[in-house]
């Protein structure tokens, strides 16, 4: 877990580092050149300061031990600072489409074209390696954090090469109006981008349900699934940062004793914590069965207070594992 930690702290101080030193990059061409376009590049990267910057305390907070506080830990502070980089990026995408109009009301000529270019395409082939190298390791350190840092990033690096492409046509052709209508393009396009990266963090800190971390917890049950287990219900897959929280039912045998239970609650979250990404945080209720009605789907083969033989095999499934009852509902559909 400290190896993560240290890890994503790393990656986002280089981030930080990388953006201020583009944001001057960019701004001295802006005032080289006077170009809209450039300018609206340099605004964009503003954002990415203030987001990476962000993120870096995002992290480390993330990091802190649990407390009486904060008993889940202080991970969801990173769905948060996701969510403000999407802020900062719809408000920057308002800005420079007002600016982009004012341009195209009243078109200024750019200045300086050739060096200008060299650094906005200097800039851009370090965005594009920066934020390709974040949003690869944030799958190896589940970081939604390091996910949008990376993700802005490349759309900055992507949105710089349109905008070189643009500004270059512009200094072919001499079409002043040109540089503005680049420029105002931009802006939609980031706009969409920062409402993408908004949806995201609101899903998280209304903690909504991820089919995919779901499938993986399904999946690893059914692979190291135990007679005893006679079912799993009320299954819920929360993400706080980069850990996760699972909890469910586990039904068993009534009859079995205290520490029988135990250690099959035990050897389930071992499964679990094993195999799935991540820090992973397990709660397991135990159920005991109801004879009359889990019998027939019941797979323990000695039981000997059985009343009722086997009747249907259930597979285990989101659907019914999801579902706050125990699986005689599907053995009777």
């Amino acid at each position: 877990m400290f190896k993560f930690q240290d890890e994503k702290q790393r990656l986002i101080a280089i981030s930080f580092g990388v953006s201020v030193l583009l944001l001057v990059i960019k701004f001295v061409a802006f005032f080289i050149t006077g170009s809209n376009a450039i300018l609206s590049d340099a605004l964009e990267s503003i954002i990415n300061v203030v987001a990476s910057g962000f993120a870096l305390y995002s992290i480390y907070l993330s990091a802190l031990p649990k407390d009486e506080n904060h008993p889940y830990g202080h991970g969801k502070i990173e769905f948060f600072s996701s969510g403000l980089e999407g802020a900062l990026i719809v408000i920057a995408a308002f800005f420079i489409g007002f600016r982009s109009i004012e341009g195209l009301i009243d078109p200024s000529v750019p200045r300086n074209l050739p060096f200008g270019l060299l650094l906005i395409a200097l800039s851009t082939g370090v965005n594009f390696v920066l934020g390709l190298t974040l949003i690869k390791r944030s799958e190896r350190l589940n970081s939604i954090t390091i996910k949008a840092d990376g993700k802005h990033i490349l759309t900055d690096a992507w949105s710089s090469l349109v905008l070189l492409l643009g500004v270059v046509i512009v200094y072919l052709t001499g079409w002043p109006w040109l540089d503005s209508a680049l420029s105002l393009a931009f802006a939609f396009f980031i706009l969409y981008s920062g409402f993408q990266i908004l949806k995201e963090s609101i899903s998280a800190l209304m903690d909504e349900s991820s089919p995919k971390m779901i499938g993986k917890v399904v999946k690893s049950l059914n692979k190291n699934r135990r007679e005893n287990w006679i079912d799993v219900h009320n299954l819920r897959v929360l993400r706080y940062g980069g850990d996760h929280h699972v909890d469910c039912h586990l039904t068993l045998p009534y009859y079995f004793t205290l520490t029988a239970v135990h250690d099959e609650v035990e050897e389930m979250e071992r499964i679990l914590e094993k195999e799935l990404p991540g820090v992973v945080e397990v709660f397991i209720h135990a159920d005991p069965c109801l004879p009359d009605l889990c019998c027939q789907y019941c797979n323990v083969a000695d039981c000997a207070v059985r009343k009722y033989s086997k009747r249907h095999d259930i597979p285990w499934t989101s659907q019914n594992m999801a579902k706050n009852q125990k699986h005689y509902h599907e053995a009777i559909d």
